[in-house]
């Protein structure tokens, strides 16, 4: 945890939070340098904040995340918008961000599917080998995968009560 918050403050939301490492009384730019040395060993930086002096950091972190009850430079700064002005509102936020990236991939495989395999057969490329369907059964096809990727779609629904 990086913070421009007093050493006191900083060890009690670490306490409060679970977070065993943080640094107190950082001015924006040590911030920046510290976000940068970390995204440069290798790691994804998150960066949740909500004033003025947050902003670049938002803007330098893999992600920013800013409270919703944040300044308006911080929100514009951010990638994600906390509508709770609650820090563990976070965790539901990036479990919410990998189903929906997980849903986003599972409906292009289902939409991928149909355009490999249904798309060549209406368009008769295996029929020399007796394999055609008829381009009305390949239009049905279609509006049933893009029921299928609706649906699956709104799966989305149950992660957010994760």
């Amino acid at each position: 945890m990086l913070t421009g918050d007093n050493k006191a403050a900083a060890k009690d939301v670490a306490e409060k939070t679970g977070i065993n490492r943080f640094e107190a009384d950082l001015l924006p730019d040590q911030k920046l340098k510290l976000i940068k040395k970390i995204h440069d060993g290798g790691k994804i930086v998150a960066m949740v904040g909500d004033g003025i002096n947050d902003a670049p950091s938002l803007l330098t972190a893999d992600i920013g995340i800013a409270i919703g009850a944040g300044t308006d430079i911080a929100i514009e700064s951010a990638d994600i918008i906390l509508t709770k002005s609650d820090l563990y509102s976070v965790v539901p936020a990036i479990k919410l961000s990998r189903a929906t990236y997980s849903k986003m991939v599972q409906n292009l495989w289902w939409a991928s599917g149909y355009n490999i395999v249904a798309i060549p057969l209406a368009a008769g490329v295996m029929a020399p080998w007796g394999i055609v369907i008829d381009p009305a059964i390949g239009a049905v096809l279609m509006s049933a995968s893009t029921v299928v990727v609706a649906l699956n779609a709104q799966l989305l629904k149950r992660a957010e009560t994760i």
